[in-house]
């Protein structure tokens, strides 16, 4: 049976971590584990986080500070790579209860043919709720922006939710990475397409937190901006 390893940030989730964790180990899927990488949340999210990796197959990686999304990533991710006991596919996804645990087993079905797969909220039968106005038209133009620049097909760049075969993630070289904000998406994307490997998006249904506060803000904007055409330059 192929070894799967779901790789989460948290800073602040405590409201929503235990959720997750009961809802993605409800999927019954065998050789499941959830790597959770929390960057020192004032609010004890590392302590329930302990607690639970009693009941489950859960690995605790605890940083110093909050040093940003793609950077959390990155850590965890190379932590995950450095072990003995590789895996066959890595599964990453927001703590927040954005992303909908329900959607992967479709991506451990699809990662059978790809070498990446993209929960997109761009394609059909794809969406989001919740959001307001100014928060659609931002990510939306984004998306587009990223896929202009960059030359890329795909419809969605900018989400979270994605299921790599371990190879992608050895070639695409993390320690590498530009990277610390949202934008950590687009560079793992695009370096991924870059190499030639093969990529599709499935659709999914992104939900706004319901607990919690948003990590979106103006700068995560301005990071994308810039770092897209450093992306292009660097070609």
């Amino acid at each position: 049976m192929s070894r799967i390893i779901v790789v989460t940030p948290t800073y602040n989730e405590k409201d929503n971590i235990s959720v997750l964790v009961e809802k993605l180990f409800s999927l019954n899927i065998s050789n499941l584990e959830l790597w959770v990488v929390d960057d020192n949340s004032p609010d004890g999210t590392a302590g329930i986080v302990k607690e639970l990796s009693l009941k489950y197959p859960i690995k605790l990686i605890s940083r110093s500070k909050k040093e940003g999304l793609g950077a959390a990533y990155a850590a965890g991710l190379k932590s995950i790579l450095n072990q003995n006991d590789q895996p066959d596919y890595i599964i990453q996804m927001d703590a927040d209860l954005s992303h909908d645990p329900a959607v992967i087993p479709a991506m451990i079905k699809k990662i059978g043919e790809y070498d990446l797969v993209l929960g997109s909220r761009y394609i059909a039968g794809g969406g989001v709720k919740n959001w307001n106005f100014f928060r659609r038209w931002v990510s939306r133009w984004s998306n587009v922006y990223a896929r202009l620049v960059l030359g890329l097909p795909f419809k969605d760049l900018t989400g979270g939710f994605k299921c790599w075969r371990r190879a992608v993630l050895e070639k695409i070289g993390l320690g590498s990475l530009s990277s610390v904000g949202y934008n950590f998406q687009i560079e793992t994307t695009y370096k991924a397409h870059k190499l030639g490997f093969k990529i599709c998006e499935i659709p999914i249904i992104f939900t706004e937190r319901k607990r919690g506060a948003s990590k979106f803000n103006v700068g995560i904007v301005g990071e994308s901006f810039i770092k897209v055409l450093l992306l292009k330059f660097q070609d």
